[in-house]
């Protein structure tokens, strides 16, 4: 079931359009709060009035649309959502998105939803078959974005071949395999810790990093979605935990450290996706340090490894570590992932577009005790979080011999 899911249907102008009615029927018979945004070419095909009446919902058409709170719809609508839905796609609908064009409201949506997207294209077949296109499918793919179909079979044109709109229930299937987390960390208590530490050097300054927190929190969400007991230790952030999460909030690596060993006696995961800063100021200075004009040498010692010392500690727990590496990735990550006795590593380049702190995706690679190395596509940091939980989900199945 899509209980309480919110997701929006962009339906687009290829004769499979009428086949976008079924697929509406069926979310909602999954009790999904279905929204449909059609393009022009789409209402050539089949009115908004039958999305209308289906879904109980406006249909929305037009880009500066205000919603009831007078805020422009592509917005509003993309703050909303669980997941948006493209199907059918047409060749002019996937060559707008691989490129970022904006000329419509289901463009500028796509643009501003920062949520699993899955698309399903329909299209004759030499379109479906043409460079342009498969091109501009592999550059989506490659940004994470999920594609079902098209089938195999024979189209409106008479030719036989790939670009038939997939068959609804595989659609279906594709979307619940996103929404509906499984159940498999009941039981299971998953200490997360998120953020950076902030180093203060006086009063008013402190030495820190670019950390956001969004990876941590998307972890500790979906942790907690699949069935965990989560415990969250912060560092500073401008991000608003899960109300069923237990969460401590600390400003320095002491600090962190402090609170993660209080919790290790309950966790049974750890995941450590914190940026601690890896040094301290020597001393802090009790008044605001005053500019003088001269050069100012500041002395740093190292914080305590937290991750090491959890390594030390693990016993029977899985621990995961982060990476974050700007050269020699994967050669730096084995190395973590060996000394600080990791059940496994996730590693990324933070130089690399989408892969930074403060972005909504991430472009990670996992390596873990066996030697496998798995690189992930450009992801969504919520999806992200899932594979890393799959991962951990894999491993304490293994333990169990199932």
């Amino acid at each position: 079931m899509l209980t309480g899911k919110e997701i929006v249907l962009g339906v687009t102008g290829s004769i499979a359009a009428y086949k976008a009615v079924e697929l509406l029927r069926e979310l909602i018979k999954r009790e999904a709060s279905v929204t449909v945004v059609m393009t022009e070419g789409a209402r050539q095909f089949i009115t908004p009035l039958t999305f209308a009446t289906l879904s109980k919902r406006p249909v929305l058409t037009d880009l500066f649309t205000l919603d009831y709170h007078s805020r422009i719809a592509h917005l509003s609508t993309a703050e909303g959502a669980d997941l948006l839905l493209v199907a059918p796609a047409t060749a002019n609908i996937l060559g707008k998105f691989a490129n970022g064009l904006a000329d419509d409201l289901l463009t500028n949506l796509f643009l501003a939803a920062h949520v699993p997207i899955v698309i399903a294209p329909a299209m004759d077949l030499h379109m479906w078959q043409h460079p342009a296109v498969q091109e501009n499918v592999r550059t989506l793919q490659a940004r994470g974005i999920r594609f079902v179909g098209p089938e195999i079979g024979e189209l409106a044109s008479g030719l036989y071949g790939p670009g038939r709109l997939a068959e609804i229930l595989e659609i279906i299937r594709a979307i619940e395999a996103i929404l509906v987390s499984p159940q498999d960390l009941v039981g299971m208590v998953v200490l997360v810790t998120a953020g950076p530490t902030q180093e203060p050097l006086d009063p008013v300054r402190y030495v820190s990093n670019r950390s956001s927190g969004k990876m941590g929190y998307a972890i500790a969400e979906a942790a907690l979605a699949r069935g965990a007991k989560v415990i969250l230790v912060s560092g500073p952030t401008s991000l608003k935990p899960p109300s069923s999460v237990e969460t401590s909030f600390v400003q320095t690596a002491e600090e962190m450290r402090e609170a993660v060993l209080k919790h290790l006696p309950e966790a049974t995961i750890i995941i450590k996706a914190a940026a601690v800063a890896d040094y301290r100021p020597v001393r802090v200075l009790p008044s605001k340090l005053k500019k003088t004009g001269e050069p100012l040498t500041l002395e740093l010692i190292p914080t305590p490894d937290i991750l090491e010392e959890l390594g030390k500690k693990k016993e029977g727990r899985i621990l995961v570590g982060f990476a974050a590496e700007t050269e020699n990735v994967i050669e730096h990550a084995r190395e973590k992932l060996s000394k600080k006795n990791l059940d496994f590593v996730v590693a990324n380049d933070v130089t690399k577009e989408g892969s930074g702190f403060a972005s909504e995706t991430n472009l990670v690679t996992i390596l873990d005790r066996e030697g496998h190395v798995e690189e992930l596509p450009l992801l969504s940091k919520k999806e992200v979080a899932h594979r890393i939980l799959d991962r951990v989900v894999a491993l304490l199945q293994k333990r169990r011999g199932g």
